[in-house]
């Protein structure tokens, strides 16, 4: 996002702590809300043009907001919406990704609020790691001639008390509302949306053993003073790493597993 986007979106997450902050506020009505308003302006293009255009007074699209909206979400979804159309937008998409940005952060907040933060991050890591091995179970989810309540009732089948609530509303809203996205690079999305509600980093761990709990506190201790923020592990185990681990960090991946210096020797051999 542009300036503008970026200065809008921030605005708006302030907004919502206030309003999530608040107890006498259902956080989770209000993350269904705003993703279906996301969903209304990912559908309606032209009324998301009107709602972002800068020739408009920021007061005129708010108040069509509030009428198009009052009645058919709630009046903390409505007023959060009416404030964002206020802002200057550098482009109307940037207002769809934002909402569902907060309908997503909303979510994870009443999981927060529960006490079932840890499993959501922890559920949608798993969900990853299983599609990701599955390509039958992937070709179904993202399988465009599938309708979404197709795709629904399979994600029910698959998360229905097996998952935290918010983890099956947030993977189901992905699956049934891709808006161009791939399921995997979705679900990291998630990931570090639920990473950043902790003001923490996700580092992904690849060992060919699972770790001890005092190993993973190790690690977690030495990756948070070289980062500088509390640090999430989403541990993995494939035993193809010989020994070691590897660690990634957003882009930054630390390797240290057998496999990866043998490759290393190798290509040393035959350059």
């Amino acid at each position: 996002m542009n300036g503008a986007s970026r200065e809008a979106l921030a605005a708006a997450r302030e907004r919502l702590d206030t309003l999530t902050d608040n107890t006498s506020v259902d956080v989770t009505k209000l993350a269904g809300d705003l993703a279906a308003v996301t969903a209304l302006l990912d559908r309606e293009v032209s009324l998301r043009r009107v709602l972002t255009d800068p020739a408009q007074a920021g007061e005129a699209k708010a108040e069509l907001a509030a009428r198009l909206l009052s009645g058919q979400v709630g009046g903390e979804a409505v007023d959060l919406v009416s404030g964002m159309v206020r802002s200057r937008w550098s482009a109307s998409r940037d207002l769809v990704d934002s909402l569902e940005e907060l309908a997503n952060t909303a979510d994870l907040t009443a999981a927060q609020q529960s006490g079932a933060l840890d499993d959501v991050e922890d559920e949608l890591f798993r969900f990853g790691r299983i599609v990701t091995s599955s390509t039958e179970l992937r070709a179904a989810l993202t399988d465009k001639g599938a309708t979404a309540s197709a795709k629904g009732e399979l994600l029910r089948s698959l998360l229905g008390g097996r998952a935290a609530p918010a983890t099956e509303r947030l993977i189901t809203r992905l699956v049934t509302q891709p808006r161009g996205r791939s399921l995997e690079a979705g679900l990291e999305s998630l990931s570090k949306l639920a990473a950043a509600r902790r003001d923490r980093m996700v580092a992904v761990v690849t060992s060919a053993v699972p770790l001890s709990d005092q190993q993973k506190q190790r690690l977690g201790g030495v990756l948070a003073r070289l980062y500088g923020r509390q640090m999430h592990l989403n541990l993995d185990v494939d035993p193809t790493v010989l020994g070691g681990i590897s660690v990634r960090v957003g882009d930054e991946v630390v390797n240290g597993t057998v496999a990866s210096r043998l490759d290393e020797a190798a290509r040393r051999l035959a350059g």
